[in-house]
């Protein structure tokens, strides 16, 4: 950021700049963390999920989940292969070579252990709190930056100071939600 901070936060340079060098950084934040970390079993839930509908290749699960998830959630090969290897070790999925390429199914063992666990797909909003994780609160924190960055690029040096106080309260919010028990 130009120039010099001040009492105000953004010091002798460009509202306007600084405020739009700030959203910018806070959306790639969010927009590279979005989906980039999931646990091992949202990989192994996924895949039992997806092999529940259709058998499916390895390609085709990444690409499902990617699509399922919004784009928020993009698990690698290095993931997703050793995962389906796993599975298949355990007898919960089967794999049949075709035209070069391996198609995993479920087997019965997998189907029950599906019907076990009744829980929903992890790209599910309803499923966990870690659902929201990857998709709605990042989502939510792109859509703030933007309108942030807009009012920082065509509001008034009023609106500009109103969006500050806005965001300042919002930030305070936010981390009172993680100071509840």
């Amino acid at each position: 950021m130009s120039g010099s901070f001040s009492a105000d936060g953004f010091g002798t340079g460009s509202h306007t700049e600084a405020l739009w060098q700030v959203m910018t950084q806070l959306r790639s934040t969010f927009e590279k963390r979005v989906g980039t970390r999931v646990g091992r079993g949202d990989v192994r839930a996924a895949v039992l999920a997806l092999l529940a509908e259709q058998p499916m290749h390895g390609y085709q699960i990444i690409h499902e989940i990617e699509e399922r998830s919004g784009g928020s959630w993009k698990p690698s090969a290095g993931s997703v292969y050793p995962t389906l290897q796993l599975l298949a070790d355990e007898g919960l999925i089967g794999a049949e070579e075709s035209n070069g390429r391996k198609t995993y199914t479920l087997t019965e063992a997998g189907r029950e252990k599906i019907a076990d666990a009744g829980a929903p797909a992890p790209w599910d909003p309803e499923s966990s709190t870690d659902g929201a994780r990857f998709t709605a609160l990042p989502k939510a924190g792109v859509g703030l930056a933007q309108a942030a960055a807009q009012v920082g690029r065509t509001g008034s040096p009023e609106q500009i100071q109103q969006a500050v106080t806005v965001l300042d309260e919002a930030r305070r919010r936010l981390y009172s939600i993680l100071a509840q028990d």
